[in-house]
């Protein structure tokens, strides 16, 4: 039976949302082809006909999960006008961003192992770290571009590290520390700026 292109463009779709799902969940060797297709309700045949190669659903995957992550992060400074660093860092520091990675940002969830990749995924995820810092340095205080920029960069490291870590240690407390400690940092930072 042949497939509609309507509904070849929706089953890409949940291909593509599942994979950004799993491989936030599971990292990139943790997802099989096979699995992948299952999770979405599909046949394994199906993937090579959307798809040149997994690396190839892995960009395309990582892309999508990072728009979502850049229209929160767009949402949460439009809230907060007055403490627009607090606000991002709160939600990106929150306990939930830490324990449901299969829905929060990739790049605390899988640059590690991206550092690993071909150049088509390191590419999408220098794209990202730039928006990221180009978003941030509209929000951090610094009397000029440069160390907006620097404020930018080691904020949003910051933030990035202090997620990977609390998802890493065994000490449900040390997490939460970790988390705790790199809010405080970055809400400090936000008030120090002028009024």
């Amino acid at each position: 039976m042949k497939v509609t292109r309507k509904q070849a463009k929706l089953n890409r779709e949940r291909v593509v949302e599942t994979a950004a799902r799993l491989f936030r969940e599971r990292g990139f060797e943790g997802v099989g082809v096979a699995d992948l297709m299952k999770s979405a309700g599909l046949t394994h045949g199906g993937f090579y006909g959307q798809f040149d190669s997994k690396e190839h659903l892995m960009v395309e995957a990582c892309e999508q999960a990072l728009k979502k992550s850049e229209h929160t992060w767009r949402e949460l400074l439009e809230r907060a006008p007055k403490k627009p660093l607090s606000a991002i860092a709160s939600f990106y520091l929150s306990t939930k961003h830490r324990d449901n990675p299969g829905a929060g940002c990739v790049v605390a969830a899988l640059s590690i192992e991206a550092a690993r990749q071909g150049p088509t995924v390191r590419a999408a995820f220098t794209q990202a770290a730039k928006r990221f810092v180009e978003l941030l340095g509209q929000v951090v205080p610094g009397r000029s571009a440069k160390s907006r920029r620097r404020q930018a960069l080691a904020s949003f490291a910051a933030m990035v590290g202090a997620v990977v870590l609390a998802r890493t240690v065994s000490h449900a407390s040390l997490s939460q520390e970790i988390l705790d400690a790199v809010d405080a940092q970055l809400a400090e930072l936000d008030e120090s700026q002028p009024t």
